[in-house]
Order: C-alpha cells, then structure tokens, then sequence
C-alpha cells in the first residue's frame, strides 16, 4: 500500500466514523422504509458498478448513478449506501483492497459531496419547479458528477504513477464525453419516475417546495 493509499484510507475511514456516529443517521435507520431503500440502492449500485470495462488496470468505465442516490436517500444515507457497494464491489474482485480509500474518497465521498453541492445550488438559487429539480439537480448533476469523479481518479493513478498522463488522457478522460449524456439521462429518468410514482421515497423531494404553486 503506498502513502497515498494509506492516507487515503484513513480519510475514508474517518469519513464514515463520522457520520456513523450522527445522531440524524440513526433515527432516519429506525425507520424500516429507509433501511429498505438504504440496502435496495446499495444492491443497484452494486450491480451497476460490477458491469464495467476498460483497457489499462483501474482506468474502468461504468454507471456510477450517485445523483440519484444522493437525491433519494439524502447526503448521510447514500454515503452509507454507496460505501456498501464498494466493499462489495472489491469483495468480488471488481475492485483491489489497496485501492479501498481511494475509491471510497475519490469514487465515493467526493462525487457524492459534489451532487449534493449542486443539489443545495439548485434548491436556493434557482426557481423550485419540477423541471429544475429533474433536469439540474437529476440530469445536469449527473453528468457532471461522472466527469468529476473520472477527472479525480485519472489524475489520482497519474499522481501515483501508475499510468503515465498520456495513457489517462487517451484511454480514460478521452471517455468522459460519451458517458456524459448517458450518464444524465439514467440519473435523469431515475428521478422522473420516484417523484412520479413514489415521491414518499424521495428525502430531497416534497410536493410543497415544487408543485403545490
């Protein structure tokens, strides 16, 4: 494990203490509808994560799906969730152990600090309607999350020097716009169909705030 690995996995590792140890956490885990939408969200993540490819080790390309995550289950809850799904991502063999905190702080906790950011963005700068919730907040964050989350691990493995820039570049940030749209859309049409169907479901949705005008 080398020094970046290792600092890595301490952050990681006091992110989740942290937030284990939040009061609002457990209260929200009393509930057994959460509980159920806690593990279903780690299962589809799980699944989405373990369909990938790629070319060079750890330079791989799936689905992350972390948007919609954060949107239904809330900033705490899909940090959980996600978490879940890394470990049994890795456990299976998709992922190396060495590269735990690294995915967990790079592929995890940041891209989910960053739709959330854009979310809280959405919520108090622009007008709630529904259309801004789904497009902005779903689709735009989508996307743009993907592409923060490749940019951070494409420079992470150049730092490291695991691969050299130019590899990164040409195999795996060369990437980035193709899965932007797809990316979007999924996330996109994700959150169309819960504040549709099952608005109840979705902690960063409420009638009042975007329909009841």
């Amino acid at each position: 494990m080398t020094m970046l690995q290792g600092l890595s996995l301490v952050l990681y590792a006091g992110v989740l203490v942290y937030l284990l140890k939040q009061k609002p956490l457990w209260l929200r885990l009393e509930n057994k509808g959460s509980q159920h939408l806690l593990f279903g969200s780690a299962a589809a993540l799980f699944i989405m994560w373990i369909f990938r490819t790629g070319i060079y080790p750890g330079l791989n390309v799936h689905f992350l799906w972390i948007t919609a995550c954060v949107l239904l289950l809330g900033f705490r809850l899909s940090v959980i969730s996600a978490s879940l799904a890394l470990v049994g991502t890795t456990a299976i063999g998709g992922e190396s152990w060495e590269m735990l905190g690294v995915n967990g702080l790079l592929g995890v906790f940041l891209p989910i600090t960053f739709t959330y950011a854009i979310y809280n963005l959405t919520f108090y700068r622009l007008p709630k309607h529904l259309f801004v919730y789904i497009f902005v907040s779903g689709f735009f964050a989508g996307a743009a999350t993907i592409a923060f989350k490749m940019g951070l691990l494409g420079s992470y493995y150049a730092l490291e020097g695991i691969h050299s820039w130019q590899v990164v570049v040409d195999n795996y940030l060369i990437l980035i716009p193709l899965l932007l749209f797809p990316e979007g859309m999924l996330n996109g049409m994700t959150m169309t169909m819960l504040v549709i169907y099952c608005p109840l479901w979705v902690y960063t949705y409420q009638d009042r705030y975007y329909l009841d005008k």
